[in-house]
């Protein structure tokens, strides 16, 4: 019985982790404010690993952030995606010691803000380096730090956070109750 669980938790994994790759590089949901853009579900997979499990939920983040890199992205986004093990480690390990975290609307969107918030200083800092070293493009020069990277980075990667939390749990409640997935979350 362990072994078909573990087979089964590796088959999610590797499905999340495929779903998470491919969504940001064929998704037309591309929100662009320059010199940002934010793709619309692209932390779906993420969110949904760590409703599972925080091994899953690292297992999806290093598997996305491999194939960013194979797929070729700047090595700033690579960086943005490998940074998500912070709070998809914290989010899922948290999600693991309160299960009920997600069966009300209030606590679950507590939870959502304050995983943007770890999720958007992540990206700030990831990006700083880059930033300061001239290597962003000149539009992030052109809005200057404060605009592009607290603003754009840091407070849209909270609401594009939030808003793929939201996109998450909707996918996640109903596909829970046709599927039997091995889940750290009661979602009612």
């Amino acid at each position: 019985m362990k072994r078909n669980n573990n087979l089964n938790s590796m088959v999610i994994s590797a499905l999340l982790c495929a779903i998470g790759i491919v969504i940001p590089i064929i998704s037309p949901l591309k929100i662009t404010l320059e010199p940002a853009s934010f793709t619309l579900a692209s932390h779906v997979a993420i969110f949904i690993a760590m409703f599972i499990s925080p091994a899953t939920a690292a297992f999806v983040v290093l598997g996305t952030t491999a194939g960013f890199l194979m797929a070729g992205f700047p090595i700033v986004v690579v960086l943005r995606a490998a940074s998500h093990i912070v709070f998809a480690l914290i989010g899922a390990l948290y999600l693991k010691k309160f299960p009920n975290t997600m069966s009300s609307f209030k606590s679950s969107q507590v939870y959502s803000f304050i995983i943007g918030i770890v999720h958007g200083i992540c990206e700030v800092l990831t990006v700083i380096p880059f930033y300061f070293g001239n290597n962003m493009s000149s539009g992030y020069y052109a809005k200057g730090f404060m605009i592009s990277v607290v603003l754009l980075v840091g407070v849209g990667t909270v609401i594009h956070s939030m808003i793929d939390f939201y996109l998450a749990q909707a996918i996640w409640k109903p596909v829970t109750k046709a599927v039997k997935i091995p889940k750290a979350v009661n979602a009612n």
